[in-house]
């Protein structure tokens, strides 16, 4: 998608459409609305009039030949209630503008940028319309939708624009292209993203966008003690690979490091413990962690936060065969803990903590993972939230804000030790599950045993990695949740 900025008056802009955006109860004469000339206001009150507009969240009305209007068309786009200069709430609306638009054929369109907005305004808008544009479609052949927005106008009416507003809206395009990089991995069916196709997707990434990025095999995985880990992969006659990518520019400071572990499992048939067959098509999404943090490090490799950050991805498929671990195995991890195994299909606790050990040993000072860990997730937070865990208060809070800041939802859940009895086992040093009560809060829990002393964030996205509803502003499909959250993060931390 191009974007760029036009400052000649909304009277000579000539594009195909124009956007603003109405205020619900008098949507043509609040919002950007306030910006187009008398004439076409006047039209826009008429149809408001009429009834035929109120301005309500995500209400569209397309106007064609406005007048005073060089444009084609106008797209009024209602706030409804919420604050309209509100990033995350502008980028919903600009999302929503997108996706209107071109299911009507329009390729090109222009945003008027609010007097005031600034350059969160503009980042907002920008990566509200190249996600907007996304569709989960790659492989239809019939019906398929080949409309896509291609040049985005951020129309300033006549106001000068600055660096400062270039700048945000190449940070936009960064953040959003790394989201849909994330979401088309995620898209990807399981035959077609194997732990090596994931693998040497990391590879292409990092050597288009200047990362370091190594992919450990079979035997070196073997030869680093990873007992869980390889575990989860042996019944597969697809081998796992771990992918490690890293960050280091020369300006970071010493610390922190911060380790990101992405839950990378292809497909999880539950193993020895097979998953009922409904809905078993959805396990294509289990490496979504994994794919969350390779969206990461796209964008901050961009970016170029002064931060050093190591990411680890450990790949897998989850299958049955003569080769699969069994409940009631024993199972020795990477940091020398026994596990006792009572469900094969509580896998990825057990990547997640040979991962772990490894990116300490890399230098991690802090660790965050993101990991589809847990169905009991979803019961609690639902298909809305990501649930959060982690020892460190201070930690937990960064992320917590981070996901404020751009409206990602979040909601920080217990890690009490009273919970610690119920993922012991009477014959080894832990179970890999704590029974069905509380599971989130287990599973998580599980995972930071292997944090130790180092600073450790849990992010449970079993179920916010996917929607299965179409929203006015996202397609059905992958998210790309939470590579802004973590984007937004290590590009704010403090020095």
């Amino acid at each position: 998608m191009t974007i760029d900025f036009r400052t000649e008056s909304l009277a000579k802009l000539a594009c195909p459409a124009v956007i603003a955006v109405g205020f619900e109860g008098h949507p043509a004469a609040a919002g950007t609305v306030e910006a187009l000339l008398p004439e076409t206001r006047q039209a826009l009150g008429e149809l408001q009039a009429a009834g035929e507009m109120a301005g309500k969240a995500y209400e569209c009305t397309l106007l064609h030949r406005p007048p005073g209007l060089a444009a084609r068309a106008l797209l009024v786009i209602g706030a409804g209630k919420q604050d309209p200069s509100n990033p995350p709430a502008l980028r919903r609306l600009a999302g929503a503008a997108a996706r209107y638009l071109r299911a009507r054929g329009f390729s090109e369109a222009a945003w008027v940028m609010p007097a005031a907005g600034g350059a969160a305004a503009v980042q907002a808008v920008v990566e509200g319309v190249i996600l907007g544009d996304y569709d989960a479609d790659r492989y239809r052949t019939e019906g398929k939708n080949e409309k896509r927005i291609d040049r985005l106008t951020l129309a300033s009416n006549g106001a000068a624009v600055g660096d400062d507003l270039r700048a945000a809206a190449e940070r936009g395009r960064i953040v959003a292209e790394a989201q849909n990089f994330t979401r088309d991995l995620v898209n990807e069916p399981s035959n077609r993203m194997t732990p090596r196709l994931l693998a040497e997707q990391a590879l292409r990434m990092s050597q288009r966008f200047g990362l370091q990025c190594q992919v450990l095999g079979p035997e070196e995985i073997r030869g680093l003690k990873m007992g869980a880990f390889w575990a989860v992969a042996q019944g597969s006659d697809e081998p796992p690979r771990l992918i490690v990518v890293h960050y280091t520019p020369p300006e970071a400071p010493p610390a922190p490091v911060v380790g990101l572990v992405g839950k990378g499992v292809t497909f999880d048939t539950g193993g020895i413990s097979i998953k009922p067959a409904a809905d078993m098509h959805e396990m294509k999404t289990d490496m979504a962690g994994g794919a969350t943090m390779l969206g990461v490090m796209q964008a901050i490799a961009q970016l170029r936060p002064a931060v050093r950050v190591i990411a680890v991805v450990p790949a897998a498929e989850n299958m049955p065969s003569g080769k699969s671990y069994k409940p009631g195995d024993v199972v020795t991890s990477m940091s020398g803990k026994t596990i006792e195994i009572l469900n094969t299909d509580a896998e990825g606790r057990l990547a997640l903590a040979d991962a772990i050990t490894y990116i300490r040993q890399l230098g991690a000072t802090v660790v965050i993972d993101a990991a589809t860990l847990t169905g009991a997730v979803t019961i609690a937070l639902g298909n809305i939230t990501t649930g959060v865990f982690g020892w460190n208060k201070e930690w937990v809070k960064r992320v917590l804000e981070s996901a404020a800041a751009v409206g990602d939802r979040m909601w920080e859940l217990p890690v009490d030790d009273d919970y610690r009895e119920q993922y012991k086992s009477m014959i080894a040093d832990l179970a890999n599950t704590g029974g069905r009560y509380g599971g989130a809060i287990t599973a998580a829990m599980f995972v930071g045993e292997f944090a130790g002393d180092t600073p450790w964030v849990h992010l449970d996205i079993a179920g916010t990695r996917w929607s299965n509803e179409e929203k006015p502003y996202l397609a059905k499909g992958p998210t790309g949740h939470p590579v802004q959250t973590l984007v937004h993060l290590l590009t704010h931390l403090a020095p």
